[in-house]
């Protein structure tokens, strides 16, 4: 019986360090038309990192219907580096595709967290 209040109190106390980052968020998106169908993007991010085991691993550029178009891959946690920004430059985006929306990823949720929707310049 001892150990059962034992595995129970220590799973009530890991669980919460475990899942306090919740989903990546996207809080900002800039695009720059570098050539005709190639874009620039700069996302900015939001993620409350706790470590290796737990990061903002990749955003994306996606269709409207859900295709991916590119992905940006972020190698390692920002812990003490929150909101962050990265880049993303050579995105081809089709001459016919007019908006694109952006979504993060995140190790332990994956996707869920906020999205953007852009309209791309011209």
């Amino acid at each position: 019986m001892k150990r059962l209040f034992l595995l129970v109190g220590l799973f009530l106390f890991v669980l919460p360090l475990t899942v306090t980052a919740g989903e990546a968020d996207v809080l900002k998106v800039k695009i720059k038309k570098s050539h005709q169908d190639t874009y620039t993007f700069n996302v900015t991010v939001l993620h409350e990192d706790s470590g290796w085991d737990h990061y903002a691993n990749k955003w994306e550029v996606l269709t409207l219907d859900g295709k991916v178009l590119a992905e940006r891959i972020l190698l390692h946690p920002h812990v003490n580096e929150q909101p962050f920004t990265r880049s993303l430059s050579g995105v081809k985006i089709p001459q016919d595709i007019k908006s694109v929306k952006v979504r993060a990823h995140d190790l332990v949720h994956e996707y869920g967290g906020k999205v953007i929707v852009v309209i791309l310049p011209k």
